[in-house]
């Protein structure tokens, strides 16, 4: 039996080892047997809204720590490149930028097209076999819904399996209209694996003991999970019909009074769709017992917000933390090694763990 084994059967099966949370090995394991498989969420189109835009940035900076940048070529291609020059691995764009027409690295000059193909090098004719395909930038997968990009490092597996329930599930809404907001989008600082923050994310079985608010909005006993090959979707309906979706016929929830979409997506990040808009939430390791949360909201309609189950969502962040922090406290120690499931509660928890130990032991 292997070390990472959680029994398809929920009602048998005993939750992961905790090994998953503590241990130094198998955080540096998970860098590549899970987040360089995986797909990520980078932002939206906004970045580089106009031809010759330049965004770089660090996929899961203090983590993966990958350079990587969106550009916007002359034609309004978005592209998704690497920003490590492939003649002495020098960063090519330091900042965000515009009106560019090039990439030129600061180091010796090499010139880049803004699709990441070479163009030229100085003092390099008596080079053999030059310019290759290696001497082109590495150009990443990018997959866009509405007007969320995502990218992948190793494309092992299409945008759309992990993504096409949610993106079917919520056909009828119109997310290029939705409108990336700074000012109201947060980051947090957890004191706890980022497993342990996904899988308390994954269940709404501690609800009523936790979020008081919150569960005031929604009815727990209306309260379902679906599970998909890569995601999960936690419905939250609401007790009334104040403060939800004006679903459409067309919508397979129609009749239902809807006042949360919960949708998790392997292995770190969650969209939370509210009458008002969305909150992305992205879940960044940094340390065995750290990590970094990203608030990011995107509004639709600004007269809705924080109201209903997508109000106060500071409030519910900080009693979310609380619990967390209590448990890596508690999962150190030699009394815990595992614990069973809620057949009826935990089955997003119990999908997840079962994700995590299939990539941990692949």
């Amino acid at each position: 039996m292997s070390h990472f084994y959680v029994d398809p059967n929920i009602a048998k099966a005993s939750t992961i080892s905790t090994d998953v949370y503590t241990s130094e090995a198998i955080f540096e394991a998970a860098k590549e047997k899970i987040f360089a498989s995986s797909w990520q969420f980078i932002g939206s189109r906004e970045i580089v809204k106009f031809n010759g835009d330049v965004h770089p940035f660090t996929l899961l900076e203090n983590y993966m720590n990958e350079p990587l940048m969106l550009t916007k070529d002359t034609a309004g291609e978005v592209h998704c490149l690497s920003n490590v020059c492939t003649h002495r691995g020098n960063l090519i764009s330091y900042k965000q930028c515009s009106k560019a027409t090039n990439l030129r690295c600061k180091y010796h000059g090499r010139l880049f097209e803004l699709s990441g193909k070479f163009i030229s090098m100085p003092e390099f004719k008596e080079v053999e076999n030059f310019p290759c395909k290696a001497d082109n930038l590495p150009v990443l997968p990018l997959f866009n819904w509405g007007n969320l990009l995502f990218t992948s490092l190793h494309k092992k597996d299409e945008a759309p399996i992990y993504l096409s329930e949610m993106m079917e599930r919520l056909h009828w809404l119109p997310l290029d209209e939705f409108v990336y907001r700074g000012d109201l989008s947060k980051t947090f600082d957890i004191d706890a694996s980022w497993a342990l923050y996904c899988e308390n994310y994954l269940e709404g079985f501690h609800i009523p003991f936790v979020h008081a608010s919150l569960n005031s909005a929604l009815s727990f006993g209306d309260y379902t999970t679906e599970l998909y090959a890569k995601a999960s979707l936690q419905l939250g309906v609401s007790k009334d019909a104040a403060n939800c979706f004006d679903l459409p016929k067309t919508s397979i929830d129609y009749g239902t009074n809807v006042a949360a979409y919960y949708f998790w997506v392997y292995p770190n990040m969650m969209f939370n769709f509210y009458p008002w808009g969305l909150s992305v939430n992205i879940v960044s390791p940094v340390a065995v017992n750290k990590t970094k949360v990203e608030f990011l909201t995107f509004i639709w309609k600004e007269e809705k917000y924080d109201k209903g189950a997508g109000s106060d969502l500071d409030k519910v962040e900080m009693e979310d933390e609380e619990i967390v922090h209590s448990v890596q406290k508690g999962i150190v120690s030699r009394f815990y090694q595992h614990g069973r499931y809620s057949v009826t509660r935990e089955t997003g928890t119990h999908h997840f763990h079962r994700l995590l130990a299939e990539s941990l032991n692949h």
